[in-house]
């Protein structure tokens, strides 16, 4: 061990220099030297502007394995507890080792020898308790050169965290520009499955929805809109077909739930039905049959079903009902109807018809058929059948692939329960 060095300041100045002349005679770097001359400081500030001496010790202990390195123990002893300032303690360039009553420790490592110490080897000069450096000429002292690489150290310090922030800051750039890029890429792409995605919602319509049929002596148009943009099919399905004999056949389904799921039931309805309609099984009877049909297969399945066949020649219509709103007869002239027909849908209790209901269509005249979305989407569904009459008669003279439509857009002008929407208007054209 070396010998031991042992001070007493009652200026910074002096203390300044001390430890200074300390770390360059053991040739700490000169980062480590300003750091420690920094601390050293800062912690005997209070105790020296109270007029209260602090003392200095510092001993270099040698290697255990061999002569090179070792470190250096600089301690600070004061007469105040430097324990209680916890903010001061965290907050000091060069951590230490605090004890009670006042007294702090670091340990330095030494660099070996020949290494960039940062001063020369040799004697730790003395302390000036008057103030630091003595002041006469121009030559620089050893004071000054420890200062001034000192300020180096921190001046490259500085450079490097400069030239590392623009290094990151260049990557950060050249980051951002490889994520923008990715983003227009994903953007552009997303594009493309939204146009694929709405070709393939539109080609499925068709194939769910089929187009009006071409009847003489009839006009028919169909209007139709889901509970919601995310589940473009649903539940709500139609089908419409001229018999052998020239009647023509009308379905309207409304599967319970919205979505594929209830599409998919709604399928199975409207293709039992016309298969059990070109067999010719008697109108009234199709709606039990297909019960018996589908249930076994499908024991969750619930949908109402409204049966219509109208015989263009006669002007004969026939209805059968499975728990479905009424179908709506506006009269050339005439006062609107509800074609009210009693039975229960499929997956109810007893499914079928009642019976079957017998009306005439004249020339003028025309039959709404419909889904519950179109009036109960308000709280009161007998509300939603007096809008119903007011806005069919308001848009009756309308061409007739407009009339389902307007219909719908006044209906829903206030929504209280979105759901599937279909409506379906069949008019026999004047004479």
């Amino acid at each position: 061990m070396t010998d031991n060095t042992t001070s007493h300041h009652h200026t910074l100045p002096s203390l300044r220099h001390a430890v200074r002349g300390i770390a360059r005679v053991h040739r700490l770097p000169a980062e480590t030297r300003a750091r420690l001359v920094m601390s050293a400081v800062d912690l005997a500030h209070a105790e020296i502007a109270a007029g209260r001496p602090v003392r200095l010790e510092a001993h270099a202990e040698p290697p255990a394995g061999g002569p090179q390195g070792g470190q250096l123990v600089v301690t600070l002893d004061t007469l105040s507890d430097l324990t209680a300032d916890r903010d001061g303690i965290a907050g000091l360039p060069l951590p230490a080792q605090f004890a009670s009553g006042g007294s702090v420790t670091w340990r330095m490592p030494l660099p070996g020898q020949g290494g960039d110490g940062g001063g020369d080897a040799g004697t730790v000069p003395p302390a000036r308790n008057g103030g630091g450096p003595a002041a006469g000429g121009d030559c620089p002292t050893p004071e000054d050169h420890a200062a001034e690489q000192e300020l180096r150290a921190v001046l490259a310090r500085l450079d490097a965290l400069t030239a590392e922030h623009r290094r990151l800051k260049h990557e950060l750039a050249e980051t951002n520009r490889g994520t923008l890029a990715l983003y227009v890429q994903l953007e552009e792409r997303d594009e493309q499955l939204r146009k694929a995605h709405g070709q393939t919602l539109r080609e499925l319509e068709d194939a769910l929805r089929p187009a009006p049929i071409e009847v003489e002596g009839l006009e028919m148009a169909v209007h139709y809109a889901p509970a919601g943009t995310d589940a473009p099919t649903g539940g709500d399905l139609y089908d419409w077909l001229q018999l052998p004999d020239g009647t023509v056949h009308i379905t309207v389904v409304d599967a319970l739930g919205h979505g594929v799921t209830s599409t998919r039931g709604a399928l199975n309805v409207t293709h039992a039905v016309r298969t059990l309609a070109l067999e010719g099984h008697p109108l009234e009877s199709i709606i039990a049959r297909t019960a018996e049909i589908l249930m076994p297969f499908d024991s969750e399945l619930m949908s109402t079903v409204l049966l219509a066949r109208f015989n263009p020649a006669t002007g004969d219509l026939f209805l059968a009902n499975g728990s479905h709103p009424p179908a709506l007869l506006l009269p050339a002239g005439g006062e609107p109807e509800y074609l009210e027909v009693r039975g229960r849908g499929i997956g109810y209790p007893l499914p079928g018809s009642e019976h079957l209901l017998h009306a005439r269509m004249n020339p003028g005249d025309m039959l709404i058929l419909y889904t519950d979305g179109l009036t109960e989407s308000r709280k009161d569904p007998r509300e939603g059948e007096k809008r119903l009459v007011e806005a069919a008669l308001r848009h009756a003279d309308r061409p007739i692939a407009e009339v389902p439509g307007s219909i719908a857009e006044d209906m829903h002008t206030v929504i209280l329960h979105p759901d599937d929407t279909l409506a379906l208007a069949v008019r026999v054209p004047p004479a």
